[in-house]
């Protein structure tokens, strides 16, 4: 029988049916922190495959399970699976690219108008009886919008955006060679060209060893002052201490992160006592809707794998195992 670990106390109910038709046994974990549970399953129980959540994966339980054939991330992540130990055993590591794009690029817009307004300030000064009117927010219709990293996330909230009237501008290595999948919006072909023109920063990139830290004092000095900045992707992907300050300086008017650089985010955290900064806690892709869609794609991800049949070999992060 076919065993599955999915690195989480639940997996969406599409995902779910698709295991069990598959006549898959699963594994859960009862607790979505708990790595000391990932490695002791790994270890104690014959898994053909994981679905790898948010825990971390280490090269201990990965080298702990003789049976492992395939990893799934249940996102497109991988920041939390240990991928070099994975390929020096010849496991494939695939993702779930765009299974949630319209979730996170919803939440996207919906960051990039509170901190423009305002909004979760004065929802706060409403809920304790107090009339605030604030009138300082920014108008963005007219402003110019910089995406880092232009896949099917950047491509939705660019749409948007432009019926919004915003310009917009977008810098991804994957297109400096050819023309963007948007029309209207102009690729860069440096991250130091796009920096002083946005207003708008909106950051759709996955964590790696040259995105870690992207944005620091340095970047945002070259951006225009009264700046607003998004963060969706990863929260390595700043530099926090230069983000404070560069909110507490007003070189940024405003920031709004869904994802930190450490996670769940401690109560006493010095992002928690700045008022023009939004937060929301990693939830981007979190809606049912792309949850069950995110799930499926990984379920199929491992099934397909272990059935012989092709899974898309550009959702495989080390392509180098399948030669």
């Amino acid at each position: 029988m076919t065993t599955i670990f999915v690195t989480a106390p639940r997996l969406a109910a599409a995902g779910v049916d698709l295991l069990a038709q598959a006549g898959a046994r699963v594994f859960y974990l009862s607790r979505s922190d708990d790595a000391r549970e990932v490695e002791r399953i790994m270890a104690s129980e014959s898994i053909d495959a994981v679905i790898s959540r948010t825990v971390p994966l280490s090269a201990r339980a990965i080298a702990s399970c003789p049976a492992l054939k395939v990893i799934s991330k249940h996102g497109v992540g991988v920041g939390n699976i240990d991928v070099d130990a994975a390929t020096r055993r010849g496991i494939p590591v695939y993702i779930t690219p765009g299974a949630n794009a319209q979730s996170v690029a919803e939440l996207t817009l919906g960051l990039m108008f509170a901190a423009a307004r305002r909004i979760g300030w004065m929802d706060a000064e409403l809920h304790a009886g107090r009339w605030s009117r604030a009138q300082d927010g920014v108008q963005l219709c007219g402003k110019t919008l910089g995406l880092v990293g232009f896949g099917q996330i950047g491509q939705r909230v660019a749409t948007v955006c432009l019926a919004l009237g915003m310009r917009v501008v977008a810098f991804d290595p994957a297109f400096k060679d050819g023309p963007g999948p948007v029309d209207g919006v102009a690729l860069l072909p440096t991250l130091a060209e796009l920096l002083p023109l946005a207003d708008v920063l909106s950051l759709h990139v996955p964590l790696n060893q040259h995105t870690c830290k992207l944005l620091g004092a340095a970047e945002f000095g070259r951006m225009p002052r009264g700046a607003i900045l998004v963060n969706t992707a990863r929260g390595e992907v700043v530099d926090e201490p230069a983000l404070l300050a560069a909110l507490q300086s007003g070189q940024l008017y405003a920031a709004a992160l869904d994802t930190m650089a450490v996670e769940p985010l401690p109560a006493d955290s010095p992002l928690t006592k700045i008022p023009n900064l939004v937060l929301t806690p990693h939830v981007g892709g979190s809606t049912p809707a792309a949850l069950a869609t995110v799930a499926s794609a990984a379920a199929r991800n491992v099934l397909g794998w272990l059935q012989g049949r092709p899974v898309e070999r550009s959702a495989c992060v080390n392509p180098q195992v399948l030669s």
